[in-house]
């Protein structure tokens, strides 16, 4: 390890990237939330005027009910799966955790003009309900439709943490526990799930913080009072200078560390390790006939409860006319004709920004994850804790902050800078950059710095053995960085829909949002829907190859 001039000019430049693009948006919401309208001194007068205004208040509220309610029902889905997969010998375990995972390949303001149709007051649930027992559920009215539709997207966080977290417990305790006298459910409340906590509060947390700070499916269930749509709402209809918009930012921001400060409080002091990971002791118990069958249909149903979204938007794209009806009245591929015809300009972009994004997030990521790991300079720890921070700023305070900082500063030619088509890109990379800086920083942990030592030692230069050496070892990780974040960039909302400025630079999620707003326009966004939906699976595929072949190449290395 030692330092360069080179090395030293690359953290800066990434410090400098940082503070532009990250920590000087952030500021400025902040700096306008705390100041007069008109430009004035500092003042709590705003954070006074938001305690005061009922509907900002409720809002509040309403969003820490949604958020706390979403985590309950997700769980309710995800424990479950998570328990008999991992305790059980389950028939088709691997592909129930597999099936459980592809909600989060939808985005959730997607899926909710499908489920509207499905679990609506007037869809096909309902409408059955109506004929057969003369009674309607409302699944989607009001908070309980964001909350329904939120925890079938979002379940999936706490079922991989949780389902990981059980593997990894030594299986001899539960043994000891079953010695004593302790079965089933019981054995799993006071001994499983306490040495699994860590886990769940982890993917808990993650689907909180998520939820909290959503703008699109609120809005597309038209429902106004939470705090996210409330930021939104006020800037694109009073604007940028209304400070509302702003303390309602920094409330978001504020919430989100929050969560992050008491999950770590709630597990701190605690010891959660056992002597050996998984696989020792307990054996997975053979499930008897009659569990077997209240197992299989348990896990039915969830999978079909979580798996309408993707059913209810593939009727929804061929469909003619689906309206008081249980299913569509008839099919057609004129969706898909029109979104590949008129439509394909937001295609193209989505493409064009995702690739670029994540293109910035692996050099970006990837230089971090080598600063951290490779170098001495002081304040190198900063860099990564500085670019995980974007976990914690809402996509819409971002747009917001970028919205504000960026829309003074004009081109030679006048055009302020805040509506060119990059803002969105560089808006994108910053929310995705912590997915490939985590990517990069794993692969590079793996690396033997053993093998650039011997490099340099046969005359190779730093630069030389970092491009020679390094960075084609890191291969695997690399691209599985650029497939996560390009794939998550595909479906980004929050930023995009406060910085577009124009049809023609729009991406995809901006389309699918417009398109949904109308019934004459859902045939053909629900076509553009399931486009992306391929383009997030299709990524997430590639990922888990590359993953494996680097896995497989380091393999034959050893």
């Amino acid at each position: 390890m030692q330092r360069s001039p080179g090395q030293i000019a690359l953290a800066l430049g990434i410090a400098l990237f940082l503070g532009v693009f990250l920590l000087a948006p952030v500021a400025t919401v902040v700096y306008v939330a705390f100041t007069e309208k008109g430009g004035g001194g500092l003042t709590l007068v705003n954070f006074l005027d938001f305690g005061r205004t009922e509907l900002f208040v409720r809002s509040f509220w309403n969003s820490v009910y949604v958020s706390g309610m979403t985590v309950v029902w997700a769980s309710v889905l995800a424990l479950p799966l998570a328990y008999l997969t991992t305790r059980f010998e389950f028939r088709g375990a691997m592909l129930v955790q597999t099936l459980g995972f592809l909600p989060l390949i939808m985005p959730p303001f997607v899926g909710a003009v499908a489920m509207q149709l499905l679990f609506g007051r007037n869809g096909s649930v309902n409408l059955l309900l109506d004929e057969w027992f003369d009674f309607k559920i409302g699944f989607m009215e009001g908070l309980n439709g964001v909350i329904f539709l939120q925890a079938i997207h979002y379940f999936p966080f706490i079922l991989v943490n949780l389902s990981a977290a059980l593997r990894n417990i030594d299986r001899s305790m539960e043994e000891a526990a079953q010695n004593l006298g302790s079965h089933g459910l019981r054995l799993f409340r006071r001994i499983a799930l306490p040495l699994a906590l860590p886990g769940y509060i982890a993917g808990a947390s993650l689907v909180f913080v998520k939820v909290f700070d959503d703008v699109a499916t609120p809005l597309l269930l038209n429902v106004k009072e939470m705090l996210a749509p409330q930021a939104y709402l006020r800037i694109t209809s009073i604007g940028i200078d209304d400070p509302m918009g702003y303390v309602i930012s920094v409330v978001l921001i504020l919430v989100a560390v929050a969560t992050m400060w008491a999950t770590a409080l709630v597990m701190k002091g605690k010891d959660y390790a056992t002597t050996q990971r998984g696989g020792g002791g307990l054996a997975r118990r053979k499930l008897r006939p009659r569990e077997q069958v209240l197992a299989y249909a348990v896990v039915i149903f969830i999978l079909a409860l979580v798996l309408a979204p993707h059913v209810g938007l593939v009727l929804l794209s061929f469909a003619t006319v689906w309206s008081y009806s249980p299913l569509p009245d008839g099919y057609t591929l004129a969706h898909y004709t029109r979104v590949l015809g008129d439509s394909s300009i937001y295609i193209k972009n989505t493409l064009l920004y995702a690739g670029l994004a994540a293109a910035i997030d692996v050099v970006i990521g990837g230089a971090i994850a080598y600063l951290v790991l490779r170098t001495r300079l002081p304040g190198r720890q900063w860099l990564d804790w500085a670019a995980s921070t974007a976990l914690a700023v809402p996509g819409v305070v971002l747009g917001i902050g970028y919205l504000r900082a960026f829309y003074g500063v004009s081109l030679p030619d006048g055009t302020p800078l805040a509506t060119l088509w990059i803002v969105i890109v560089l808006a994108i990379a910053i929310r995705r950059l912590p997915y490939a800086l985590r990517a990069a920083y794993a692969a590079l942990q793996q690396i033997s710095i053993s093998l650039e030592e011997a490099a340099e030692n046969l005359g190779a230069t730093k630069a030389r053995t970092v491009r020679r050496v390094v960075i084609p070892l890191m291969t695997g990780g690399l691209l599985a960085g650029f497939v996560t974040s390009f794939a998550t960039a595909a479906v980004e909302l929050s930023a995009v829909l406060i910085l577009v400025q124009s049809n023609s630079d729009a991406p995809l999620a901006y389309g699918l949002y417009v398109l949904m707003q109308t019934p004459a326009g859902r045939g053909a966004g629900a076509a553009l829907g399931v486009i992306a939906v391929l383009i997030v699976a299709i990524c997430m595929w590639l990922s888990q190859l590359a993953v494996d072949r680097s896995q497989r190449a380091r393999g034959l290395d050893i």
